[in-house]
């Protein structure tokens, strides 16, 4: 009876152990894929890092030569352009009373930020 329990037991230790190496390879594959797209990620940070610094050389020569051009004219943006036609649809566009209705009265308020905007 001995016999057969302890052959039982030596089987029993040897699945754990087959389970255990199962494991092991699929530890060792998982941290194999992980260094390689770790190792892919680094490489693409370094390319994109030195393409930024390309863009953001050109972009400071491009503002340089605009700067030279037109020094005294300040560039009004998109956004301007949005709050004055939100203004004119009648709707507050300054911090007072931001999108709340004008009700078709003028707002000193707005037309003050309005126009510092595009000085």
């Amino acid at each position: 009876m001995k016999e057969r329990n302890f052959l039982d037991r030596v089987m029993e230790f040897e699945q754990q152990l087959e389970s255990m190496q199962n494991q092991f390879r699929d530890l060792i594959g998982f941290v194999a894929q992980m260094t390689e797209d770790s190792h892919s990620l680094q490489l693409e940070n370094h390319h994109l890092r030195k393409r930024l610094e390309e863009v953001d050389g050109q972009s400071q020569t491009t503002n340089k030569r605009q700067h030279r051009k037109k020094p005294n004219k300040i560039d009004v943006g998109e956004g301007v352009d949005n709050l004055a036609r939100l203004y004119n649809e009648g709707f507050h566009v300054c911090n007072v009373h931001y999108g709340g209705s004008r009700k078709g009265e003028d707002c000193l308020f707005c037309l003050s930020f309005l126009n510092k905007q595009n000085v």
